[in-house]
């Protein structure tokens, strides 16, 4: 099991770390086409540096499908209803590639706060 501490780090550094474990890039048997079995942890995911600005400029956009349907949520937001776990997952989750290992993926991931 890997582990990643988050305090004084911002969320992108530990999110490209993460990411590049899960994928399994560096262990020597990588492959692409496989999933890693490595289980990876995040703590100290409330302890991690935001900028006041990025809480309030950083927006999460989401579509209902129905007309007008657009749902804006800013950082600070997300925070207050879903916790910092939320925040990670979402920043991982972009950098893994987009293709059908992607959630097996991410179900190797832990985030402790």
């Amino acid at each position: 099991m890997k582990k990643f501490d988050a305090e004084n780090k911002t969320i992108g550094r530990i999110a490209t770390e993460v990411a590049r474990a899960l994928m399994g890039k560096d262990e020597p048997n990588y492959a692409p086409n496989v999933v890693s079995s490595e289980k990876v942890q995040i703590f100290n995911a409330s302890k991690a540096q935001i900028a006041p600005k990025k809480l309030q400029n950083k927006q999460y956009d989401r579509y209902t499908g129905h007309p007008g349907g657009l749902k804006i949520q800013t950082l600070a937001e997300l925070i207050k209803r879903k916790g910092h776990e939320e925040v990670f997952k979402k920043a991982i989750y972009g950098m893994l590639p987009n293709n059908k290992l992607r959630k097996l993926r991410m179900n190797n991931l832990e985030i402790i706060d």
